[in-house]
């Protein structure tokens, strides 16, 4: 059912394609994420402690780490990813029928620095205007987020143009740099074509940020998919079963993951 009627989810639409995201506050459970953190954190430090041994930078530049979840047992949760309101939202806005597409985190540790200012997938067409939204991501945070700790930092309506435009736009000051605080429940759902960057952990504390994609059905890209246990798949109910229809499905699922998907400077 949802937290919204159809007269707010369309509200919310709207709103996203005018902006490029809308946030949902306090839209999940804290107990539910509290069971994804501890889950997390032993994916998470095999990273770290393989950083430590080679004294190298994280897979996602100084103290930033991207991480796949596996998908199974708490991550593996229809609520969360078959939610009826988020769910209602990325079909306004990028189509009927979509397919989810990735399931992973993003995590800046003490030591990280500024990204710089990028989009996570290029322009369908080089040649042509901007289109429609195609793939979105849904971000939740598995601890409160702050100025402290590493908040994203985006930009509203520059997801409908190039990114040597928004560009211009940014130094010119005619789109405005937006930190985005975030507790613990909330959630964000995005164009990944809008201007954005991570920003610096300060805090002495992991800071992690789940991210799950959404594309429309006939979006593909190779670097990213979910690895479906059979079993996990054939209990799942129907609508959830539909989203993950264009993932490989396994007999197993691993628990670390070859990290070779990378943002690019879109």
């Amino acid at each position: 059912m949802g937290k919204y009627d159809e007269s707010t989810r369309d509200a919310l639409a709207e709103a996203f394609k005018r902006d490029g995201f809308v946030l949902l506050r306090d839209h999940f459970p804290r107990a539910t994420l509290d069971v994804w953190r501890n889950a997390f954190m032993p994916l998470l430090q095999p990273h770290l402690d393989a950083a430590r041994e080679a004294s190298s930078s994280g897979n996602r530049g100084p103290g930033r780490y991207y991480v796949t979840l596996p998908f199974e047992g708490e991550f593996a949760d229809p609520a969360i990813f078959c939610d009826d309101d988020i769910v209602g939202i990325v079909e306004r806005v990028a189509g009927r029928d979509p397919v989810m597409c990735q399931l992973a985190t993003d995590t800046p540790v003490l030591g990280s620095e500024y990204q710089d200012w990028h989009r996570d997938t290029p322009p369908l067409f080089d040649d042509a205007p901007e289109t429609p939204s195609f793939q979105l991501a849904v971000n939740f945070p598995l601890v409160d987020v702050d100025d402290r700790n590493g908040p994203l930092e985006t930009t509203r309506g520059t997801h409908r143009m190039s990114r040597e435009e928004s560009l211009a736009g940014l130094e010119a000051g005619r789109f405005a740099a937006e930190r985005v605080p975030m507790q613990v429940g909330d959630v964000m759902i995005r164009d990944v074509r809008g201007l954005h960057r991570g920003t610096p952990n300060l805090s002495g504390e992991p800071r992690p940020m789940v991210v799950i994609g959404y594309s429309r059905a006939w979006y593909f890209r190779p670097e990213v998919h979910i690895d479906v246990p059979r079993a996990v798949f054939d209990a799942l109910p129907a609508r959830a079963r539909r989203l993950l229809r264009f993932n490989p499905q396994v007999e197993t699922t691993a628990r670390t993951f070859d990290e070779n998907y990378r943002q690019f400077a879109y």
